[in-house]
């Protein structure tokens, strides 16, 4: 379960389901079991740990995490977060059980009045095209 670390944390932490080994300049997709339920205007920011990236050298493979509202319950995983790093260090990372790989939070948005989309949507990482 998802928590934040300190009473005035903006985001909140997500953990491994699973032990993670990631080779150095290699990646791994980690499911997180996690889904997160927003309203239409909000979005869930998916970022590594500060500790992630300055002391293991890690990133997110696609450099940013955006959870769309619509992202929860798709029927392609059913808006299970997912996770993927990138280890852009010389070393391999090994996460346990439990530990925390990620943080997320939650932000409302604005939209434009002329560019909605009556798509809905089907998975994620790239399921809405190109």
């Amino acid at each position: 379960m998802p928590l934040r670390a300190t009473k005035n944390a903006c985001a909140y932490d997500l953990f491994t389901p699973r032990i993670v080994y990631i080779p150095a300049g290699g990646t791994d997709l980690i499911w997180t079991n996690v889904k997160a339920y927003m309203q239409p205007d909000e979005v869930f920011i998916v970022n590594v740990r500060s500790s992630g990236g300055t002391k293991l050298g890690l990133m997110l493979a696609n450099t940013v995490g955006w959870i769309d509202a619509d992202y929860y319950n798709n029927p392609d995983n059913e808006g299970n977060i997912g996770i993927c790093l990138w280890n852009r260090s010389s070393k391999v990372v090994i996460f346990d059980k439990g530990d925390k790989i990620a943080q997320g939070m939650f932000q409302k948005y604005l939209e434009a009045s002329n560019c909605n989309s009556a798509n809905d949507r089907m998975g994620g990482f790239g399921s809405t095209g190109k």
